[in-house]
């Protein structure tokens, strides 16, 4: 990808995929799921091959007295609607993570500490919903001056309508990126 890849001084996010989808709409939402899976993976091994980091941003789901690992666990328990798309993209020993209490990855979170802590400058959103948790950390990442992309493919809401929306504010109003995964971000 050249200079322009986001990737070179970035980070990738992968917001809310160990979830237990458990909430109206989830079925729908999870229909998107298996390409979304597919294209966060190979971000992460493209992130891995230019040894960037991978941080997971993630709902606590109201679960105050747990830690991560409970998160994923609670995620993976039997019956779980999100169990194996948690097992795909739970995150690795070279992983870092977050635990938010609400929409933005940067809300009453260390993330902002982190990032400058690997000197990212760059961050790419993947994840969901796009309409709601991507597009809140992408707005708190846009006037933390952070360059972003967010690429189409690599996020999910309710809708594919909702998601395509959420895609162009972003663009339009943030300037981010929503170039294909395999595409050049610019």
């Amino acid at each position: 990808m050249g200079s322009n890849d986001p990737l070179t001084d970035g980070a990738v996010l992968i917001i809310d995929v160990i979830n237990d989808f458990a909430f109206p709409g989830a079925d729908q939402l999870l229909e998107q799921m298996p390409p979304v899976v597919k294209a966060i993976d190979a971000l992460r091994r493209r992130a891995d091959a230019l040894q960037r980091p991978v941080i997971h941003v993630n709902d606590n789901f109201g679960r105050w007295r747990s830690n991560f690992d409970r998160v994923i666990e609670y995620c993976q328990r039997k019956g779980a609607a999100g169990a194996s798309i948690a097992e795909q993209l739970r995150p690795r020993d070279t992983d870092y993570f977050v635990l938010k209490p609400g929409q933005s990855g940067f809300y009453q979170t260390p993330l902002p500490s982190l990032l400058e802590f690997l000197k990212v400058s760059s961050l790419v959103l993947t994840g969901v919903a796009g309409d709601q948790c991507v597009l809140n950390t992408a707005m708190d990442a846009h006037i933390r001056d952070f360059r972003l992309w967010v690429p189409e493919g690599a996020t999910a809401s309710i809708t594919p309508q909702r998601n395509r929306r959420a895609l162009d504010h972003i663009s339009e109003v943030l300037g981010a990126s929503v170039a294909p995964v395999l595409d050049a971000a610019s």
